[in-house]
């Protein structure tokens, strides 16, 4: 076997994992970047991207629906699903170009194209190479968790991975999982024809503050997708041409069928057959277990992405891959903040969150903090956009400090962005109030939000004593 001894060996070509070895080999370090499968990883092929994509064709079908509060009048709609799977395929291969082997090549990265496994603490295998780098980045990401339930592995189905395959619209399409995915695909297929139920054995979006899932909740559901929360699964089935989910719900059997089915069930860490035992690696309930600097037990080697738990989201792992970056080439100490890290549901109303909400501010401040909502309803851009449905939820500390924010509405996951530039350096209400959004946009709201947190100081006795002595200024 040929020996490799580079700075860094990076195993996964997924966004994490593309993202430290690009800057690594960008900032004169040796790069060795190990993929079994596809460059981009599951972002670029099966998750963000394609779905983004299909949720797009979604919303135009959508608004071709919906136009008449606009007073314009449409005859019809017809929905290709054969073409829509090749819109997604054409922005996957628009983009692929930037996470392909040639391109890392060109970085100077040396890619091998096999699995990599430990074989010690210090040695990687991969095909006919065996790599001792001075440092390891394991970044080989997530895939969907299959639950157990029984007849499930019986009958056909869709993950996140096949989903996007399809050229004919289902039916009926059953998804198990309320989650992110779930919702999202939910709706999507909703808005293209296609009946939906949606069965979980939570609440839908159960991670999100529940008074603005609520929100998002209420549209879905408006648009005709069935969602049956707080129900256990008991059994999966193949029913004829259809498939039926046997669940109990308040206490009941109820037997649902559908032609399709998604399991959207959460994600589940790839870690099989890495050799994490023999590199002395130590994993934590399904994932490589690191410390806040993403060291893992083997101080050589570094996880990140949703091989290590945490926050599983694109943006999170590139986060996370800077840290390493820093650390690994520069000795610079690093912290993982998860506080910094803002996440989007790309339902519509869309629903986004940064830093504290407002169940976690409790637990750490008590009463200690202070909570103001805006209304998409009190927003003349929304009003022109008829899309008032929707509110901006934003936490502070009793000073002012902006401790985080959800947003349940339209460009949610974009407006979130600004709380989270606040919250990372450490903003207050006041500056909410500074800065001159133009009109009329949606982010007005923002700049409303630190306008209400002091408008309970407008009786504060001070302000009097300044308003009279203001007066007797010539």
């Amino acid at each position: 076997m040929e020996t490799l001894s580079p700075d860094i060996c990076v195993i996964g070509a997924g966004s994490g994992g593309l993202t430290v070895a690009a800057a690594s080999a960008q900032l004169g370090a040796s790069v060795v970047l190990i993929e079994a499968a596809q460059m981009g990883g599951d972002c670029l092929n099966y998750g963000c991207v394609p779905s983004k994509a299909f949720i797009a064709s979604a919303k135009r079908a959508h608004t071709i629906l919906h136009t008449e509060m606009f007073g314009v009048a449409t005859e019809s709609l017809k929905v290709n699903f054969g073409r829509i799977h090749e819109h997604v395929q054409g922005v996957i291969d628009a983009i692929a170009p930037n996470d392909s082997v040639e391109r890392f090549e060109g970085l100077g990265v040396r890619v091998i194209q096999e699995r990599g496994r430990f074989t010690d603490r210090n040695t990687v295998t991969a095909g006919d190479y065996q790599i001792r780098a001075r440092r390891f980045v394991i970044a080989t990401g997530s895939r969907a968790a299959i639950p157990p339930i029984e007849g499930l592995a019986d009958v056909p189905y869709f993950t996140n991975e096949t989903i996007f395959q399809q050229t004919r619209k289902p039916g009926h399409l059953l998804i198990i999982g309320a989650g992110p995915i779930g919702m999202e695909l939910a709706q999507a297929h909703r808005r293209l024809g296609a009946e939906v139920t949606v069965i979980d054995m939570a609440s839908p979006l159960a991670k999100d503050d529940p008074e603005l899932v609520a929100i998002v909740r209420q549209k879905v559901e408006a648009e005709g997708v069935a969602i049956l929360d707080k129900a256990a699964i008991k059994s999966v089935a193949q029913a004829g041409q259809s498939i039926a989910i046997t669940i109990e719900r308040n206490g009941e059997a109820e037997v649902v069928t559908g032609s399709h089915l998604l399991v959207a069930a959460g994600r589940k860490p790839n870690v099989d057959d890495l050799g994490l035992d023999a590199a002395g690696i130590r994993t934590d309930r399904g994932a490589v277990k690191v410390s806040r600097g993403l060291r893992t037990s083997n101080r050589k080697v570094y996880a990140i992405g949703d091989v290590a738990g945490a926050l599983q989201f694109t943006h999170m792992a590139g986060y996370q891959a800077g840290l390493v970056v820093r650390n690994a080439l520069f000795g610079l100490p690093v912290r993982v903040n998860t506080t910094l890290i803002p996440w989007a549901t790309y339902t519509d109303p869309e629903l986004a969150h940064v830093g504290l909400n407002e169940a976690e501010a409790k637990k750490r401040h008590g009463d200690r903090f202070r909570v103001v909502r805006v209304s998409y309803a009190e927003n003349d851009r929304a009003r022109a956009e008829h899309r008032t449905e929707g509110m901006l939820k934003v936490i502070f500390d009793r000073k002012g400090r902006i401790l985080g924010a959800t947003i349940a509405g339209l460009q949610a996951g974009e407006i979130i962005s600004l709380f989270a530039y606040a919250i990372a350096n450490k903003l207050t209400a006041s500056s909410l109030t500074k800065f001159v959004a133009p009109y009329p946009t949606l982010t007005e709201l923002v700049k409303r939000a630190g306008v209400e947190f002091y408008r309970d100081q407008l009786g504060n006795p001070w302000l009097a004593r300044l308003r009279r002595f203001a007066r007797l200024l010539p």
